[in-house]
């Protein structure tokens, strides 16, 4: 059923409504189709569901790479190398080589030409044991077929029920050696879960394993944002009545209040030193940027206009903030200096520009743009200003990248319902990530850990 807030609310905050009903509300200045989706976040399943991917598109030139499954692989309770296969699979850079009738674990075992037969550029061996102190280690060898040489030789070491997290670390570090960027198979991803009236606030592995419910309540929950070091998670919630900024910690699931002010309190965004983060008030009038401390003191407001300025992002050397604002009769991108000073418009053309995120490197950004009733994915350069479409359109929102810059994740929709998707850089790639039940909102990407 679809909410609808007032209209007041609704320009005040950037609370998104259902997809539904987005499709349905004119709203004033344009600005406001920045806000259809929020307020009825849409989430994902219960803890312990995991999520189902489904994988579109390859990369320009997949790298075909043979993994054995390792020795002792069989003897634990989930198999490293299936959470290896997954994760390159997932890429969409690898094409996965068969390895069936060959057992080498060991870099003396391998017979060079055979893998060559089979097309293989790249070989991944080793073994697993479980030592004595409850634990296992996982002895790995990259090769490269092509020059007969080792890439990699390393030992992986976690506790016995950590079995995913020695398959993500070795998917890393093959990704890292045959691509020369830095893996995300084993960072984490927030999201915000609905099933019925009731909303979650989730955290979870990237492939969508080991869920974690961070908050669980009947009241709406929206913005995630981390951490740098990825400890806490900042967010909005509506269980007093209003929109209100906490702070949570993701190992004691301490909390406090950063933000109740009269009026709305939203858009949480965290400074890279983690010092500071940009929040959006109603206090002082209408929706504008302020930078206040992680525990809620030092407020300080750095937008003045009398337009909505909302969805603060932070660039990654903390200098700089993209936001969002009609003050110039539609919703665009804007930039201004974190210490104030003259405001920047960055979008132009037809259409609404909306939810930006810094490119981890610093040269771009990807955002939200609206136009002709549907919702997409782009990504501007900011020295040529050149603007590429990453996905076809629909209903597409909150981007929010991996980061190593290579993958973008966001909300998206389809059989009916929410969901969570990512897209490759380069648009090749995309991924469609659907939860067992209910639906899925708000994605945002943690850090490296």
């Amino acid at each position: 059923m679809a909410l609808r807030p007032s209209t007041k609310l609704i320009e005040l905050l950037a609370i998104r409504l259902s997809p539904q009903a987005g499709k349905s509300l004119v709203i004033r200045t344009g600005l406001l189709h920045i806000m259809v989706g929020l307020l009825l976040l849409a989430q994902a399943s219960v803890a312990g569901a995991v999520l189902s991917i489904e994988i579109i598109g390859a990369g320009e030139h997949q790298i075909p790479v043979a993994i054995v499954p390792f020795g002792g692989d069989d003897k634990l309770s989930q198999a490293v190398n299936a959470v290896v296969v997954s994760d390159l699979q997932r890429s969409g850079l690898f094409r996965l080589v068969d390895p069936t009738g060959k057992s080498p674990h060991e870099s003396a075992e391998v017979k060079y030409p055979d893998w060559q037969l089979r097309g293989a550029d790249a070989l991944a061996i080793g073994t697993v044991t479980v030592v004595p102190n409850g634990r296992i280690e996982a002895h790995f060898h990259l090769l490269d077929v092509v020059k007969q040489a080792e890439l990699v030789g390393q030992s992986v070491s976690a506790k016995e029920d950590q079995v995913r997290a020695v398959g993500h670390r070795i998917a890393d570090l093959i990704y890292e050696k045959l691509t020369g960027d830095k893996g995300v198979f084993g960072t984490r991803i927030a999201y915000v879960n609905r099933q019925g009236q009731k909303f979650s606030l989730v955290v979870a592995d990237s492939d969508g394993y080991n869920e974690q419910i961070v908050l669980a309540q009947n009241e709406p929950i929206m913005s995630p944002a981390w951490s740098p070091d990825g400890s806490h998670l900042v967010y909005v919630s509506f269980e007093t009545g209003h929109a209100v900024v906490y702070v949570q910690s993701l190992f004691t699931n301490q909390r406090l209040v950063l933000a109740d002010f009269s009026g709305s309190n939203s858009a949480p965004a965290w400074s890279p030193d983690g010092k500071h983060m940009a929040i959006v008030l109603t206090r002082d009038g209408s929706s504008q940027i302020y930078l206040i401390r992680p525990d809620g003191s030092g407020i300080r407001r750095i937008t003045f206009s009398g337009a909505i300025d909302t969805e603060p992002s932070f660039s990654p050397d903390g200098q700089t903030l993209l936001f969002t604002s009609d003050r110039g009769g539609s919703a665009q991108i804007y930039s201004m200096a974190v210490e104030g000073g003259a405001e920047q418009r960055i979008t132009f053309g037809d259409g609404d520009s909306y939810s930006p995120r810094f490119s981890p490197d610093g040269k771009g950004f990807v955002y939200t743009h609206f136009s002709n009733g549907k919702f997409q994915i782009a990504a501007q350069d900011f020295q040529s200003g050149q603007v590429e479409f990453l996905t076809t359109g629909g209903w597409e929102k909150k981007p929010s990248f991996a980061p190593n810059g290579k993958l973008i994740l966001f909300a998206s929709e389809a059989r009916g319902r929410g969901i969570l998707a990512t897209v490759s850089s380069d648009g090749r790639v995309q991924q469609h990530m659907f939860t067992q039940s209910g639906d899925a909102r708000e994605p945002v990407w943690g850090p490296h850990l």
